[in-house]
């Protein structure tokens, strides 16, 4: 198969980078959950976590609301008063009701809030015009939150309605992960150096914080203020491709050459406890490797569930792919159905026009037409 495919072994005179095997893409996603060590947490701003993996549980400190609160404007009253009212027979309350405004506390001795027009005055006295039952346009204590409730687990992306949320419930400080990773672009060409871009942006999309102010390679791996190194460019076989013997130099290179379509080329490894992934030059080999293999190492650092919104389609053709590689294979819609954009080598413009990705695994041949597929979106 394509993942056991050897390679004619590299001489000790020769220069060339070569791939002595491809290593199976599930074998390489394994290693990470046994060699990465999540980043150490910190306490941050709530209006400066979004996006952010938490590092610890978000736990309500105390009840929400503390007391009844009014759920709408209305009259704050009794609701045993109003039991059999209404506009043809109106029932008479004891006391004058008390005028509320939504998010009021509701006065003493009242249960609920009738509408405005429900309730009509004559002079010092006031009358009921329809029903009211108890706790109606009320928000009662601990609805929002009990004390002590879990409001978002560990290991999960603050959201930004997670940031607004929590904010009303009176919460001003979390503890996260945020990985550093410094990014290396090896090859020149704006290719490359877009691809590098497009993949710092990701990591700071995904809670991470990208580092990419120029250096080269062995400046990245000797730097111990990042938390991984991610490079692009380099891990081929060209003249002057070099990313992989000088990880191997500074370092340890765990594999090089994984099997996946594109991206075969990619290499993984680590200088002291820091994790190395070096991308293909390509763009399209570079995106497969970081979708396949980066956004696990990331997530692994910050300790962090990943959270897609895929959306599940059928296919409008057929896609078929070679055992032993698992492939990426852009997708865009058609209609109600999804269909391959390219394969093999992935263009640039195929990469613009697809809405998002799907993965055909190792063990897979492909998809018929008419199959049902997960879309994953694209950074």
């Amino acid at each position: 198969s394509a993942a056991s495919r050897q390679v004619p072994p590299m001489h000790e005179d020769s220069d060339i980078q070569r791939i002595a095997r491809l290593t199976p893409l599930a074998d390489v996603l394994a290693s990470f959950d046994l060699a990465i060590a999540p980043v150490a947490p910190r306490e941050e701003m709530l209006s400066k976590a979004t996006g952010l993996a938490l590092a610890a549980d978000v736990i309500a400190r105390s009840g929400h609301p503390r007391s009844a609160l009014a759920l709408r404007d209305g009259f704050a009253v009794r609701s045993e008063e109003t039991l059999d009212a209404s506009s043809y027979a109106p029932a008479a309350l004891s006391a004058a009701p008390v005028r509320i405004d939504a998010g009021e506390p509701l006065p003493q001795g009242a249960d609920a809030v009738a509408p405005i027009d429900a309730v009509q005055k004559r002079g010092a006295m006031a009358e009921a015009l329809s029903a009211v039952a108890p706790d109606e346009g009320v928000l009662l204590p601990d609805t929002d939150a009990a004390a002590g409730l879990k409001l978002r687990l560990g290991g999960a992306a603050l959201r930004r309605i997670d940031v607004a949320l929590l904010a009303a419930l009176g919460v001003e400080r979390v503890m996260v992960r945020q990985p550093r990773a410094r990014v290396v672009c090896e090859t020149a060409g704006t290719v490359a150096a877009s691809a590098a871009a497009l993949i710092a942006s990701a990591i700071d999309a995904e809670g991470g914080s990208a580092i990419t102010q120029g250096t080269t390679l062995e400046a990245a791996l000797s730097d111990d203020t990042a938390d991984a190194v991610v490079a692009i460019g380099g891990t081929g076989s060209g003249r002057s491709d070099s990313s992989v013997k000088t990880l191997a130099r500074l370092g340890k290179v765990t594999c090089h050459g994984v099997a996946i379509a594109p991206g075969e080329t990619t290499a993984i490894g680590a200088v002291g406890a820091r994790p190395v992934l070096l991308l293909p030059g390509r763009a399209d080999a570079a995106l497969a490797g970081w979708l396949t293999i980066g956004r696990r190492m990331l997530a692994r650092l910050a300790f962090r569930l990943i959270e897609d919104q895929p959306f599940a389609a059928e296919l409008g053709r057929k896609v078929t792919s070679s055992l032993g590689l698992a492939e990426v294979v852009p997708v865009r819609r058609r209609l109600a159905r999804v269909e391959p954009v390219a394969a093999g080598y992935l263009p640039l413009q195929s990469l613009i026009k697809a809405e998002g990705w799907i993965l055909v695994p190792a063990d897979s041949e492909g998809y018929p037409q008419g199959a049902r597929v997960v879309v994953r979106p694209w950074p």
